[in-house]
Order: structure tokens, then sequence, then C-alpha cells
């Protein structure tokens, strides 16, 4: 166990540098189902963009990057949660998404999981959680 004090509080919001922004907030809000909690100017022109599970208390930013840096294609580290992962792996193939064929199964203590990627080639990891977690 850590002795280090931090003054860091919760996971806020993590980033997505994604070139279409509008197209990006689609495929969150309409293809995985998060709410947009956020859509403001900022800066010479740019937009910042959250997007989140509905009652979710971490927000995926969907930024444009830095001048002169690639998006897309990247592995995110981000793992979303579901209490019904076959379900869900239905749901993302009816809605055209390009996810894993099946839901992977390793044993315990793995989690069953999948990874799907965005409209910009971005992976994510979902896992299954018990319903009550």
């Amino acid at each position: 166990m850590s002795t280090t004090r931090t003054r860091v509080a919760k996971i806020g919001v993590v980033c997505i540098a994604v070139s279409d922004q509008d197209g990006m907030i689609d495929f969150y809000v309409d293809k995985l189902g998060m709410e947009k909690r956020v859509d403001v100017p900022f800066g010479n022109g740019y937009r910042w963009v959250e997007v989140a599970p509905p009652g979710g208390e971490t927000t995926i930013a969907l930024a444009p990057p830095p001048e002169g840096k690639p998006t897309g294609g990247v592995e995110t580290g981000i793992g979303l949660q579901t209490h019904d992962i076959d379900g869900f792996h239905a749901e993302l193939k009816d809605a055209g998404v390009d996810v894993d064929a099946e839901v992977s199964r390793m044993g315990d203590p793995v989690p069953p999981l999948l990874w799907l990627r965005d409209l910009e080639g971005n992976s994510l990891m979902v896992v299954e959680v018990p319903a009550d977690a």
C-alpha cells in the first residue's frame, strides 16, 4: 500500500483527440447511449465537447488535437462497464459499430469483455460488472 499523499480527488475527464467532433458526438450519443454534457466554444474557433454515460461522473472529452498532431487509431485505455455484455454486444452489432465478433471470456479473474472502435478507429474496452457493482 502506498503511503504517498495526493490532492487528487477523482478522475474527472479523459480526452480523445478527434477530427470530426459532430460525427463523434453522434457516435457516442446515438450508438453508445451516452449523453452530451458539454459543448462550448473555446480558444480560437475550437469547441470543448464532453460526453458521459447517464449518471456517470467521469466524462470523455472529444477534443480537437494539438496543431499538427494526428487523430484516430488510438488505444484510448478507456474501459466502459456494462451489466449485460451480451446484450450490449448485440446492440452494438445491430447499430453497425465496429466491435469484436465475439465477447472474450478468459475466465476468472478476468471479466467478460470486448473491444469496440469509434468512427476514427479509437479503441475502447467494455467489461461486464455485476449488477450490484
